[in-house]
């Protein structure tokens, strides 16, 4: 009962939050809320049409699928694979389906129709992949999920009492300090993680719930013992739990107080689960005495092998006596009924902000969740620190010691390119790292939580001091070994270059990683644009010379470059270097006379001039502000 009164909690506490409008306004919906809950969900005639690829006509995904399930009760979606569960599950939670698709129907809550954001701020949706940070504890988890979801301004004590009470509820109190779990480090189990992920939703306080194969990648113990937490939960604080299932034990197929059955993308039963095997019998299809109810349903809707007319005729004749059943005219009069007394104004004066903390609370609560997850998952900044001290150390001893003959003037320019642009290519290691930080925003964002703005911000911030300190640390080391500009200023002029370099090289894997969030394929195009910007970049083909295409085309928006001619000036502009003896000078400088070389001599030659760092920082601000700026857009509108 603690689990319930905490819950109860988290959805009366909905109403004090902070939002827009008038006061009036907001403390009326406040009051309204308090006492209002979420007495039926109810979805009519929905309906999904794509365009087929090959006959190009339309191909029905869903087709006229209706139902109602109310508070404190818990619905299995089933059905054969392909048959529509996921499509049903995203139209029922207001989420995208198959792009180009056409969507038909209603659903409402508590008998009136709702938009999509006033629907977030009262569900949740828990996908079928576990989509948890893993470098973060059990406790973690729900304390983050609690903190972005709250904006009533709660106490600490309050949020962490609400914590304990889903922890024990959900029997996961010994594993509250373990971790999740990474690729690397060993956490908690398959059943534990899909525990951890209903209850981080359940802190929340939704009124509807959405489950996405709950029981997948679990055996029948682990499904029991899942579904029967959610049963437990749903009926204590009337939650309406919706989930799709697939082939689940007869045991946990029990749990469930209703199921509707789909083939085809059309209904074949909705109702009671201890009446489906009855339903089923009448039509001449008893269920074998100790078989699975679920299991031999499934078999006998399953139209991957109606090869043949018979079979078809068979699975038209079971949907028809469905479609003329009292069961279903009651379901529809039933739904009917709700629209025609609905509980009037229900959502309508919802205060704009519910359930979303502000933007600040958002954007400090993300930054700490990515601090911890930076220092204890390797793969975000660890393994690209030891890959970059690699690299230091190889440089340095490569390039090691140059001295100011003119025969050092060439490895000096290789060495800032090498330094400047391998360092910025190496940054596709952030690629994975930034995925999984993608795939709980989309989560999130999806739930209501919280917008791209928050997440682009704390994203960026975080990246800052660890750049820094890589910056710093392969300074210390390749810089000094290499033997570039002995003097304080040139050498912090060096780590601002390299600094700029490493933020918009991590800002370009946004931008990509955001555009095509796969993991071969940001890795390749990030690859690839590194490429492009090491061709341009002003070293392997000089500036003077570049293919005007190329020049006018990239150039100017290659970060690389910048940072190439900055390290470039930086290195020579106040240096000098010997002819060797005979005095055969390979740049013919003001200081021929003398014998030697004069480092804005080889400036000249690239082009360069001096006194312009100030400009070029500018740029590669405005490049790394361009990249991040598109990357938001990315987020907006590229939806999964």
């Amino acid at each position: 009962m603690a689990l319930s009164g905490a819950l109860s909690d988290v959805q009366n506490d909905e109403s004090s939050q902070r939002t827009f409008g008038t006061d009036v306004e907001n403390q009326a919906a406040d009051t309204y809320l308090q006492n209002t809950t979420v007495q039926n969900f109810a979805w009519q005639n929905i309906s999904v049409t794509v365009k087929d690829r090959k006959t190009k006509e339309s191909k029905a995904l869903l087709d006229g699928i209706s139902g109602i399930v109310r508070a404190g009760e818990i619905c299995a979606l089933i059905g054969p694979s392909g048959c529509g569960k996921t499509t049903l599950l995203n139209v029922l939670a207001h989420r995208d389906t198959v792009p180009g698709a056409k969507v038909g129907g209603a659903t409402l809550v508590n008998g009136v129709s709702q938009s999509r954001e006033d629907f977030s701020r009262i569900s949740s949706y828990v996908e079928q992949e576990d989509i948890l940070i893993g470098s973060l504890t059990v406790r973690e988890t729900m304390s983050f999920a609690a903190r972005l979801s709250d904006s009533s301004g709660l106490s600490k004590t309050d949020r962490i009492n609400r914590i304990d009470a889903l922890l024990d509820a959900f029997g996961l109190r010994n594993q509250q300090h373990t971790l999740i779990g990474t690729p690397i480090r060993k956490g908690i189990s398959g059943g534990q993680k899909r525990r951890v992920s209903v209850a981080s939703q359940l802190i929340t306080g939704p009124k509807l719930l959405f489950l996405d194969e709950p029981t997948s990648g679990l055996d029948s113990a682990a499904s029991w013992e899942v579904v029967s937490f959610i049963k437990n939960i749903a009926k204590q604080n009337n939650l309406i739990v919706i989930a799709s299932i697939h082939q689940p034990s007869s045991s946990t197929f029990h749990l469930f107080d209703k199921t509707l059955l789909l083939s085809g993308g059309q209904s074949y039963y909705f109702g009671p689960v201890p009446e489906l095997s009855l339903f089923f019998e009448s039509m001449g299809y008893p269920v074998p005495v100790h078989f699975n109810s679920a299991e031999f349903v499934l078999e006998l809707m399953n139209t991957d092998f109606a090869r043949n007319r018979e079979t078809t005729k068979q699975l038209d004749a079971m949907q028809s006596t469905w479609a003329s059943s009292a069961m279903s005219r009651s379901i529809s009069a039933e739904i009917d009924d709700v629209i025609k007394r609905p509980l009037d104004g229900f959502m309508r004066k919802t205060a704009k902000g519910a359930r979303r903390a502000g933007f600040s609370t958002i954007t400090t609560a993300l930054i700490h969740r990515s601090f911890i997850k930076s220092y204890r998952d390797v793969v975000a900044y660890g393994i690209r620190v030891a890959m970059y001290m690699g690299l230091a150390v190889m440089m340095g001893t490569v390039w090691l010691r140059l001295g100011s003959d003119q025969e050092d003037i060439q490895p000096f320019i290789n060495a800032i390119f090498f330094g400047s642009a391998f360092m910025s290519f190496m940054a596709v290691a952030y690629v994975p790292a930034f995925l999984e930080d993608r795939a709980t925003f989309i989560k999130e964002r999806q739930n209501g939580l919280y917008g791209a703005v928050p997440f682009v911000v704390s994203n960026f911030i975080i990246g800052l001091p660890y750049l820094f300190l890589i910056a710093i640390l392969f300074s210390v080391v390749a810089y000094w070994l290499s033997g570039f500009e002995p003097t304080v200023e040139a050498f912090f002029t060096w780590i601002m270059w390299l600094f700029l370099d490493l933020v918009a090289a991590e800002s370009l894997v946004v931008l990509v990683s955001s555009c095509f969030p796969v993991f071969v394929v940001a890795l390749a195009l990030t690859a690839f644009a590194n490429g492009l910007w090491m061709s341009v970049g002003g070293f392997l083909v000089p500036p003077k010379i570049l293919n005007v295409f190329w020049y006018y085309g990239f150039s100017y928006i290659d970060y690389q470059r910048w940072v190439f001619q900055g390290m470039m000036v930086n290195q020579f502009q106040h240096q000098t270097y010997s002819c060797g003896s005979g005095c055969n000078c390979m740049y013919q400088t003001e200081l021929a006379d003398q014998c030697r070389i004069a480092g804005t001599g080889i400036l000249d030659q690239y082009g360069y001039k001096t006194g312009l760092a100030g400009t070029w920082v500018g740029i590669l601000i405005g490049i790394i502000a361009g990249y991040r700026l598109l990357g938001w857009l990315a987020l907006v509108f590229f939806r999964k």
